[in-house]
């Protein structure tokens, strides 16, 4: 055979392999903290690992505070992002050190099983019912768990263009969305989960749940930050934007190292300490506003949190390297 023949060829199959390996770089999520581990290990002596939310991934926000902590500090952060569900089992099997979560009441339930410590909320945006523009179920202007409840309806009775994007991934977006049904006098897993074709199950993250309702024509919940960076790429708009159910409240916590003594308790509380200090929310309180004209999350007033409806505490430093 020619040796051009045999070269060429040749060359074609490593081009092709190279694309590949690019193209999977370009579109894979994080990758799993095992493979951060191994690939950090020529660069800071000091890590963190996190895990976090996806709707704080989705937005950019976490590369905007990775860029900045890093530099600034000198601290490895590996970050995975999940929904608040599957971070908290992340904490309870001891493979992170820090949680970034937004579901009060798992948090609540992580922090009395004795899993976390130094609990503090930090930011706030809210949560939106989105749909299409011609709201084919007519529930704009309407409460949230009105709206829902016209939803179900119209979606049982097999009304054209009513349907239904859930998480369905044991989310702090998916929590809400499950206490809506709730204050609407719906128990989730008897009267809507299985209740037909228009409510469908995502099991994926906040982004590229938007994404599958637009795809669809159909109605879900989201918290607005991530709807702001997606906006540009969905047929979808705010229908429903007020109730005291939308308040979308994030907090961060630190392993408790009794449970697990090899949780990085120093650098986690030194984290909580900075997204408190008012670097950490000057960069949380003005992320996205640039490029989305507002911010996509609000830091949560330190003389404000303890009351209704925050609930908590946002204020005073953790004690570093100690629990409590």
């Amino acid at each position: 055979m020619d040796e051009r023949h045999t070269i060429i060829p040749l060359l074609l199959v490593a081009a092709i392999a190279v694309l590949t390996l690019l193209c999977a770089g370009c579109t894979a999520q994080r990758p799993p903290l095992e493979d951060q581990a191994s690939t950090a290990s020529a660069g800071p002596v000091r890590a963190l690992l996190i895990a976090t939310t996806t709707s704080l991934d989705d937005t950019g926000l976490w590369d905007a505070i990775e860029d900045f902590y890093e530099k600034k500090y000198g601290v490895d952060l590996r970050i995975t992002s999940q929904g608040t569900g599957k971070a908290l089992e992340l904490g309870k099997s001891g493979d992170v050190d820090l949680e970034v979560v937004h579901s009060p009441s798992q948090e609540k339930a992580f922090l009395d099983e004795g899993w976390g410590v130094n609990h503090r909320c930090f930011a706030y945006n809210y949560f939106l019912i989105v749909g299409p523009e011609t709201d084919p179920a007519g529930i704009r202007g309407l409460t949230p768990e009105e709206g829902f409840a016209r939803l179900m309806a119209l979606g049982k009775n097999g009304t054209a263009g009513v349907q239904f994007v859930s998480r369905g991934d044991n989310s702090g977006t998916h929590g809400t969305e499950k206490t809506i049904w709730k204050n609407a006098k719906y128990n989730y897993t008897r009267d809507v989960q299985g209740s037909g074709a228009w409510y469908l199950e995502a099991g994926k993250g906040m982004g590229d749940t938007l994404v599958m309702a637009s795809e669809k024509g159909a109605y879900t919940l989201t918290d607005e930050g991530t709807y702001l960076a997606f906006k540009g790429q969905l047929a979808l708009t705010p229908i429903i934007s007020e109730g005291t159910s939308l308040l979308n409240r994030y907090s961060v916590m630190a392993i408790n190292p009794t449970k697990h003594p090899n949780a990085n308790i120093a650098e986690a509380n030194r984290f909580i300490d900075w997204i408190l200090s008012e670097e950490g929310r000057e960069i949380v309180g003005s992320y996205g506003t640039e490029k989305y004209g507002k911010p996509l999350f609000t830091s949560i007033p330190a003389d404000a949190c303890s009351a209704a409806p925050f609930n908590c505490v946002c204020s005073g430093n953790v004690t570093t390297g100690a629990s409590g």
